[in-house]
């Protein structure tokens, strides 16, 4: 960047984003919809460029200047939806965090019928950089379904697979046993799309019953209880994620 760059300010999205609004994507859905105010101005393009000491509103609402980055590890109950709004108006993770929380949003989602680790952080660049598949972190999964399941079964998804024409890449999936009618086994993948555990099982013939998220990337779930929520340490995060590829 130069320095005339510099001088200019940073994007709207990317200000938003790192305030902990929320992402970059979804602050070009606010300026869209006029709902973002610099200097009295309503926007209307994320390409918007902000000086040091702008005054910005989202709904009205003053937005604060960046603080720290910050990072949480959160033990996600089943039965939370991953979102700040509900359509069908259930219960979100964001509701049950502790009042004494700052505003934050989550790295990726996991979905109302799965449980474990969620990253919960203040800083929505953060957020899009841990998403990224291209930073090679693996998401680790317990999973219980229903049926008979065999390693064989599970070897099928070593090289990825194509499911109603979508591509889903490598996974390391190992068999760990069979209870009556319910089987266990782990499953890492990089990804992450929408419900892709349930679809790979099922591909293989199975029905999961059970997800949990046991790791992302360096952070576990470790001994974390269903609804409680720790800070990852300052010095921790700076160690780990300066492991990421850029």
């Amino acid at each position: 960047m130069s320095d005339d760059d510099k001088q200019d300010g940073d994007r709207i999205a990317k200000v938003l984003a790192r305030a902990g609004v929320c992402s970059r994507r979804d602050a070009e859905k606010l300026i869209a919809e006029g709902r973002v105010i610099v200097d009295g101005k309503k926007l209307d393009t994320p390409a918007f460029k902000v000086k040091a000491g702008a005054r910005i509103s989202v709904d009205g609402k003053p937005v604060k200047a960046a603080e720290r980055t910050r990072l949480w590890r959160y033990h996600k109950p089943k039965g939370l939806m991953t979102t700040h709004h509900d359509e069908k108006d259930r219960e979100t993770v964001f509701e049950k965090l502790p009042a004494s929380m700052p505003r934050v949003i989550s790295v990726g989602r996991l979905d109302y019928n799965s449980e474990g680790l969620l990253l919960l952080t203040n800083d929505g660049e953060l957020a899009r950089r841990l998403e990224l598949p291209a930073n090679g972190w693996l998401r680790r999964y317990r999973v219980r379904v229903f049926g008979k399941l065999m390693q064989s079964d599970l070897d099928r998804l070593q090289k990825g697979v194509v499911i109603e024409g979508v591509n889903y890449g490598p996974v390391e999936a190992t068999m760990e046993r069979q209870q009556g009618g319910n089987a266990w086994a782990t499953i890492a993948l990089k990804e992450g799309k929408n419900r892709e555990v349930r679809k790979l099982m099922e591909h293989v013939g199975v029905k999961v019953n059970r997800l949990i998220r046991v790791s992302f990337g360096p952070f576990h779930l470790g001994l974390l209880k269903e609804g409680q929520v720790d800070e990852v340490l300052a010095k921790v995060m700076r160690e780990q994620l300066g492991t990421m590829k850029s």
